[in-house]
């Protein structure tokens, strides 16, 4: 089963990483101050991946193929790791879509 991974770095920030049901990370987090900021984080990749029109899909400057999850007033709640081909990041979309709703919480504190 997919899980999001909310982890305390070593400087104190948070960060929550959703992985699927293989172990690899479909996207990331920013860093948030606090433990309770994180978790509004994964409630909001969890409320907005279902809908299509939430993805930025990008191109970075290597070359590689990424995308962005953003919330209903435009912030970003998640990055994926880059991938090496459109086809690639696509599937990536389409298992965040399928699985964040329903992914349920690991802490790595």
């Amino acid at each position: 089963m997919a899980e999001f991974i909310l982890r305390k770095t070593d400087s104190g920030q948070f960060n929550f990483s959703l992985k699927n049901d293989a172990d690899k990370t479909l996207l990331k987090s920013e860093q948030y101050n606090s433990k309770a900021s994180a978790q509004n984080g994964i409630e909001s990749v969890r409320t907005h991946a279902p809908t299509a029109a939430r993805y930025e899909l990008k191109t970075g400057e290597s070359g590689k193929f990424y995308f962005n999850l953003k919330s209903g007033n435009g912030q970003i709640v998640g990055t994926s790791v880059m991938y090496a081909s459109e086809e690639a990041r696509n599937t990536a979309v389409a298992e965040t879509q399928a699985v964040a709703a329903a992914a349920g919480v690991v802490e790595d504190l």
